[in-house]
């Protein structure tokens, strides 16, 4: 065989695998477009509903008839472009996550198989958990703690001046009104079910990497006062300048890297189970890491 021959024989496949991908790609984005379209027909219901925690926080300040704005004659039309194309990647998930699939799986053996398919199955599970958990608690937080500090320097000062607690609810001096913008409003909300999502996925990444070998328990273990650290410049950056909902992101991510180690160490432990029963793992290997690991936890 020439080697013209054999160059065209191996450029075969690759135009297969390059057509393949073009037809996942396709249907990915067609999902995508259906699910934004389908979002936009209804997006003033959601909207609505990720507007809730501002309602209920100014209603609980004294505000019986809140009112959000736009200044612009098309901010409201691009404000409901924004959660459509976040809606519509969520409804397409489940879609682009079978193309994925179908694209990898034909190239992993049964094990890798059935190893990454409960990955592809928990990670938008996770970031559900983590949208959840952003919209029912942080949102409502940090927007109890904006608005509701406007009210706190006059309240201050009338106590200050009057000596009188009661005196000082109903004299506050002048009133600050809350006038929100709808995009501006809903920006902050989109970061926090976004960000809090992406973090939840802080499990399933290092789980995967641990599969793979690229890290350990013991490594994770070791670089903990790295991660607080991260974890904490993280916080700082994907949410309002808060200190409640930054200690609350805090705990929760450093909650999911004490959960990752020990999933990473579970990996571990039937890597090292299925290796002693294939009588490739000595349990007299005393240079063997993984081994002086769990003799370590177990001690």
């Amino acid at each position: 065989m020439s080697s013209t021959d054999q160059i065209e024989n191996s450029s075969a496949p690759l135009i297969e695998h390059l057509t393949e991908l073009r037809t996942r790609l396709i249907r990915s984005v067609l999902a995508f477009v259906v699910g934004m379209i389908l979002c936009f027909a209804v997006g003033g219901m959601i909207l609505d509903f990720l507007l809730v925690p501002i309602e209920k926080t100014m209603r609980a300040l004294g505000n019986p008839n809140p009112v959000m704005q736009y200044t612009a004659p098309q901010e409201y039309f691009f404000t409901l472009v924004r959660i459509s194309m976040v809606g519509g990647l969520m409804l397409a998930f489940p879609v682009i996550a079978t193309q994925l699939w179908r694209f990898v799986a034909p190239g992993l053996y049964k094990t890798e198989q059935s190893a990454f398919l409960p990955f592809l199955i928990a990670s938008p599970v996770l970031f559900l958990m983590g949208a959840a958990f952003a919209h029912y608690v942080v949102v409502p937080l940090a927007m109890a703690f904006f608005l509701g500090f406007a009210d706190l320097p006059s309240f201050v000062s009338a106590l200050m001046a009057t000596g009188d607690l009661a005196a000082a609810r109903e004299d506050t001096g002048i009133d600050i009104v809350f006038n929100g913008k709808v995009n501006e409003s809903l920006d902050i909300t989109l970061k926090m079910i976004v960000a809090f999502g992406l973090c939840f996925q802080l499990p399933v990444l290092l789980t995967l990497m641990g599969k793979a070998g690229l890290v350990s328990a013991a490594g994770l273990r070791d670089v903990r006062k790295y991660a607080i650290i991260g974890i904490l410049v993280l916080a700082a950056l994907v949410t309002p300048p808060d200190v409640v909902t930054q200690v609350i992101l805090f705990v929760v991510v450093y909650s999911l890297y004490e959960v990752s180690i020990w999933l990473v160490k579970s990996v571990e432990k039937k890597r090292e189970d299925k290796l002693r029963e294939e009588g490739f793992y000595d349990d007299e290997d005393e240079e063997d890491p993984l081994m002086k690991e769990f003799e370590k936890d177990d001690d």
